[in-house]
């Protein structure tokens, strides 16, 4: 994808951060912010077009997560982030009052899960993250032999946003049923790339965001099994079935719900386009570009994400050069977290060095990706890498 940033031509590579708001869904938005304005909880004509157009984009992110109503509740927020606080903030208030004080997440979360689980942390309740192998597979055994009567949750996500490894959510949940206790998992990154389905996954809460698969800012959702309840963390009008109050962001909604209905008739066939560039791109720099490796597994893991890691560089100085001097567009990680100096919790969970994991990019694409772009990135990434490790203080090879 290229874009105009400051008159400048830039090539996009950086789609788990997030992506452009699809034009279509950008079109039917508009309405709703000038036209179709009202407040979905008014009585009157205005208010209640509004109201009906919140509940049809309410089902079309079911459809997408393949989740009937008879099911479980779709609640809308503001984001992932907001959506995975009140599941364990609220969760833990309601397990408190029953004396369970033990949550079980894993330990390559994203920042928004670890650190609720530090502040539930500082409150009293118990934490235990579990382990991931060198590809960034949770390990279900200790899953299954650190779950105790006091445990009132297991949160894993379903797909890393920097590595981009797909968990194994079906069996880490039935470990979870099999122990009566609820499981959570942030699909997040997942959802609108790949298959979601939350029977299929059996899960009893799933996080969704809307500007991960060309949906719109400030907007995701949290679906919540039937039968199952939890505290509110935010009081006033008793909004999205009294777990999440304060006026519906309309506009958003509508997009999101848009995004979902052309995720449902597009995504497989872009699936299959992006599986293809990820591959490529994987097989030619690690053949072709020497002291470079793959984070993450090599099979499954998201299609649109290639998570490289290059000796003797930072990935920060290559992610300012490949966009000052070639105009690529890539990350050094998580966009959440991308200010801190310190190395991605994620590379030092699978087993890397901090001087191997400050070497790593994250390369994303999605829908308006092309052929020509990743035949760029291609022909320019190693006289990037080889300008930096000319001047690299990390000259030969680190010791073991």
């Amino acid at each position: 994808m290229r874009i105009k940033v400051n008159g400048a031509e830039k090539i996009y590579f950086d789609y788990n951060a997030t992506t452009p708001t699809d034009p279509r869904v950008a079109k039917v938005m508009m309405e709703y912010f000038t036209e179709n304005f009202g407040n979905p909880s008014s009585i009157h004509s205005i208010g209640k077009r509004a109201r009906e157009a919140v509940e049809n984009a309410r089902l079309e992110v079911m459809k997408l997560m393949h989740a009937r109503e008879s099911d479980g509740k779709l609640i809308f927020t503001s984001g992932a982030t907001e959506a995975n606080n009140i599941i364990l903030k609220g969760l833990a208030m309601k397990a408190w009052k029953e004396e369970k004080n033990h949550l079980i997440i894993s330990s390559i979360e994203h920042s928004c899960i670890m650190n609720s689980a530090k502040w539930l942390e500082k409150q009293g309740f118990k934490v235990t993250y579990l382990r991931v192998d060198k590809y960034g597979i949770v390990d279900l055994e200790q899953l299954e032999n650190s779950i105790t009567k006091k445990t009132f949750l297991v949160s894993i996500m379903h797909a890393n946003n920097e590595i981009g490894t797909i968990e194994p959510i079906r069996e880490a949940s039935k470990i979870c049923h099999d122990n009566n206790v609820l499981f959570h998992t942030d699909a997040a990154q997942s959802f609108g790339k790949i298959k979601v389905d939350v029977n299929e996954l059996g899960v009893d809460f799933l996080t969704v965001s809307a500007h991960k698969m060309y949906g719109p800012k400030g907007i995701g959702a949290l679906w919540i099994r039937e039968g199952i309840s939890i505290e509110p963390l935010i009081h006033g009008g008793g909004h999205e079935y009294g777990i999440r109050s304060g006026t519906e962001n309309v506009p958003g909604i509508i997009g999101f719900g848009y995004a979902c209905k052309l995720r449902m008739k597009e995504m497989h066939e872009e699936e299959k386009r992006l599986t293809l560039f990820r591959d490529h791109i994987i097989k030619t720099v690690t053949e072709t570009i020497p002291e470079s490796y793959l984070n993450g597994h090599p099979v499954k893991r998201l299609p649109n994400n290639v998570n490289i890691r290059f000796n003797f560089i930072e990935g920060e100085a290559l992610v300012l050069l490949l966009d000052e001097m070639y105009g690529i567009q890539v990350s050094s990680g998580s966009a959440c977290a991308s200010h801190k100096p310190e190395p991605s919790h994620v590379l030092m969970a699978i087993g890397l060095r901090p001087e191997e994991a400050v070497g790593s990019i994250r390369i994303s694409m999605g829908k308006w990706t092309t052929e020509e772009d990743v035949e760029y990135l291609l022909e320019v990434l190693p006289k990037a890498v080889k300008r930096l490790r000319d001047i690299s203080p990390f000259k030969g090879k680190w010791e073991v």
